[in-house]
């Protein structure tokens, strides 16, 4: 950890304020230790990778949307417990204040030993040692927190419910949330850590609605970077948004100050996110033909091409792919331009009871508009898409990402929840 001496003598003292469990420790003390990342930006650099380093906290938008995708996630969907908007408010603020910690891989509060031996320790200790590992902590916010705070009026027109889509099988218990918090990290540990401490400080607020695990990542933000295969075998994500394209990233990707009207003025500079949980039905794919595997991407399995072509990032000439590939189906020229950015990641959760595996793709894609993004694309994909036989969508949430926390003295939510915002 970051000289972690240097920060309790410059960290407040624990009898000076409030206990993370409680009411919070206030921002601006927290802002005084120092946990922050020096630059801010949307996200690091590839070199960041094998550094282990920073990725900055502070910028217009939130970290882990453009950023370098990181080989590890882990997700939270949390329920919100209390009624009291200034509790809900404080939380907020003890949120952002641990982040803005562990993502400069310091430990929260006074750390994880040394403070009051009777009283619990503010960080649960297993990050420490560890580098930052490129951490990116993401906030949004679920439909069904509108209906609470009086923010009924103030929910975004983007933010939509999703609609029931041909072969779904929503399990409740991984569906919705009022809260998401998307950890990313090279190391798994650093991502559970920060989840975790993240519930820990939310005790009695909130609580754990679902959580899923991710590795790895089956798209990148990077040009030029490998791309990565998914766990049937394919490179995913070919022609992903990267996050060095601004233009791009305004056009697709970010809230803008007139959509939706004054009203959702609070989400300029934020994002949506849709998350899927996309079970793959690997022992059926795992005896499928490789011409027949192919002929359902639309791609050739080894280099990637796609039909008729010799190289990954060939201009793909969808007429030569069948009508029900997927290539030809998800991209921008079958759907009107439709065009949205992906961070999913494999996972694996055991197995079903049945000897198969529990095992798949966690989907994560922002867009500017889920009206123009995902819905239409999903709905054109879940009708006519041939890889529809080996997978079956089993979780659903939609969030409103906020912009980002600017400085060290504004936090997660503000522009939402501050009356003077």
């Amino acid at each position: 950890m970051a000289d972690e001496q240097q920060d309790r003598a410059a960290a407040p003292s624990r009898r000076a304020l409030i206990g993370w469990g409680g009411a919070g420790l206030a921002l601006g003390a927290v802002a005084a230790g120092g946990a922050v990342a020096v630059a801010e930006s949307d996200g690091g650099s590839a070199a960041d990778a094998d550094s282990g380093g920073a990725v900055a906290f502070h910028g217009a938008h939130q970290a882990g949307i453009a950023t370098p995708v990181q080989d590890r996630l882990h997700f939270a969907a949390f329920d919100v417990k209390t009624d009291d908007r200034a509790e809900f408010v404080q939380l907020l603020k003890d949120w952002t204040a641990a982040a803005r910690r562990m993502t400069a891989g310091q430990p929260v509060g006074e750390g994880a030993y040394g403070g009051l031996a009777e009283a619990p320790p503010d960080d649960t200790g297993e990050a420490l040692g560890l580098k930052p590992s490129r951490l990116t902590l993401t906030l949004g916010f679920g439909p069904t927190l509108f209906d609470r705070f009086g923010l009924k009026d103030r929910r975004p027109a983007a933010l939509v419910d999703l609609p029931p889509f041909p072969g779904d099988n929503l399990d409740r218990s991984r569906t919705g949330g009022d809260l998401c918090v998307q950890a990313c990290a090279d190391d798994p540990q650093v991502a559970v850590h920060a989840i975790r401490n993240l519930a820990r400080i939310g005790f009695g607020t909130v609580a754990v609605r679902w959580s899923q695990l991710g590795f790895g990542k089956t798209s990148s933000t990077t040009p030029g970077a490998q791309t990565p295969r998914n766990l049937m075998g394919f490179k995913d994500g070919t022609r992903n948004i990267a996050g060095t394209e601004p233009d791009r990233l305004a056009k697709y990707v970010w809230a803008g100050a007139g959509d939706g009207g004054a009203k959702d003025a609070w989400m300029a500079g934020g994002s949506y996110l849709v998350a899927r949980r996309i079970r793959m039905n690997i022992e059926t794919w795992d005896r499928t033909s490789l011409q027949e595997q192919e002929d359902v991407f639309g791609r050739d399995k080894g280099e990637g091409a796609p039909v008729g072509k010799a190289k990954e990032r060939d201009e793909p000439f969808l007429p030569a792919m069948k009508p029900d590939a997927h290539v030809r189906l998800a991209h921008p020229d079958s759907n009107g331009g439709i065009t949205i950015l992906r961070r999913g990641y494999s996972f694996t959760d055991g197995t079903d009871g049945l000897g198969r595996l529990d095992a798949g793709l966690f989907f994560l894609a922002y867009q500017r508009d889920v009206r123009k993004g995902f819905v239409p694309l999903q709905r054109s994909l879940s009708a006519h898409d041939a890889l529809n036989e080996y997978i079956q969508h089993v979780g659903s949430a939609v969030f409103a990402v906020p912009p980002g926390v600017r400085d060290a003295h504004d936090w997660w939510g503000r522009t939402l929840l501050s009356e003077e915002a």
